[in-house]
């Protein structure tokens, strides 16, 4: 005979009935906090911040794309200024500068980069490496780019193919790379992707190299930086 059939139903009535006295206390208590003038204020400081937070969630990524979209409309008078053409000239770029144009037309990519990488600078929505070779130039040019904010020009970088075209633009040219893949074994964002995951402080992938180079960074996955993606493309031609 099992030990359930042997429970009788009147008996197990009573505690049904009966509430738990865990809830008790938890009324009993949030009762008490609601009559004290104390109670109130804190449950009304609470929901004001909690609304608060929510609404700054929500309200952020618009804030920070409508801030780089201004910044890019300033970009753009000052990349086509006679005084930039000199300065690229002469490679006296500050941070903060435009220093070139990014197109990558798959993706639907067209954004001005400035010097530098500093947050002060990525607000514009991408910045080039100051240690990495500069646009167009022998080794390894390195620009880094928002994902999900601040017109998060990299937003799609994961879905670039093999082969497909970045352009950069400078006042004296510009010059197309072809993504390539990534190293063999290297952990990819979805299979057959030429892009590659890494961790925050791989600086390896923007050492000199011979040639001429391309590697665009990002955030991974969207809306975290525990990761970086890669892209590598070379010089066409």
């Amino acid at each position: 005979m099992k030990l359930e059939e042997v429970e009788a139903p009147e008996a197990q009535e009573p505690f049904r009935r009966s509430p738990s006295r865990v809830k008790d206390a938890t009324s009993f208590i949030w009762g008490a906090w609601k009559v004290r003038p104390r109670g109130r204020r804190a449950i009304w400081v609470v929901a004001l911040l909690l609304a608060v937070s929510g609404a700054g969630m929500l309200t952020f990524p618009f804030l920070t794309n409508l801030y780089s979209s201004i910044r890019q409309s300033q970009l753009t008078k000052e990349f086509q200024s006679p005084e930039f053409e000199s300065a690229f000239a002469t490679g006296d770029i500050a941070p903060g500068q435009v220093l070139t144009r990014i197109t990558i037309a798959s993706i639907g990519v067209n954004a001005l980069i400035v010097e530098g990488t500093e947050p002060a600078a990525l607000r514009a929505g991408a910045g080039h490496y100051e240690q990495t070779a500069l646009p167009c130039e022998p080794g390894n040019v390195g620009i880094a780019g928002h994902r999900t904010t601040y017109g998060k020009p990299f937003n799609q970088l994961d879905e670039l193919r093999t082969g497909d075209i970045i352009e950069l633009t400078t006042p004296t040219g510009s010059c197309k790379y072809r993504v390539v893949d990534g190293p063999a074994g290297s952990p990819r964002p979805r299979r057959g992707s030429p892009t590659w995951v890494t961790h925050p402080k791989d600086g390896a992938v923007l050492n000199p190299m011979e040639g001429h180079f391309l590697t665009l960074t990002t955030c991974h996955p969207k809306g975290s930086a525990a990761k970086r993606l890669i892209v590598r493309a070379e010089l066409v031609g």
